[in-house]
């Protein structure tokens, strides 16, 4: 078998194997509830941080990172909310768009939505 025949099969059979698949529905749903629960918590967490625990020196430690891992979990699922919300409507964007440029300003313009709608949801009294 000639070498040229033999990379053009082993080039189908990668492009077979490496073809995007879409996640299924409900794991998609599954995270993004997941990721919901854990800003709320991260929301809850920063809520309920007082300063009037500062003058006890045995809260010092809490006090340092409970607040700063309550931000960093919380910032980072609020980020992956985000794009995975954004990231559901990219068909729609890409169909309704009329080139590169005006694909990246409905993206940046619904990336900056979702931001918006993930920390209204967020405010107290929601």
């Amino acid at each position: 078998m000639p070498v040229s025949e033999t990379f053009s099969e082993l080039e189908a059979a990668l492009k077979r194997a490496l073809a995007p698949v879409d996640p299924p529905v409900e794991l998609e749903k599954r995270l993004e509830l997941t990721l919901d629960s854990i800003v709320e918590l991260a929301a809850d967490e920063l809520e309920g941080w007082e300063l009037t625990g500062l003058r006890d020196p045995r809260n010092w430690p809490r006090a340092a990172i409970g607040p700063a891992a309550a931000v960093v979990v919380g910032g980072g699922a609020a980020v992956g909310l985000v794009l995975l919300r954004t990231q559901r409507r990219r068909p729609k964007r890409k169909a309704a768009s009329r080139g590169a440029l005006d694909l990246t300003a409905r993206t940046v313009r619904d990336v900056a939505r979702e931001a918006l709608r993930v920390f209204d949801d967020l405010a107290p009294g929601r």
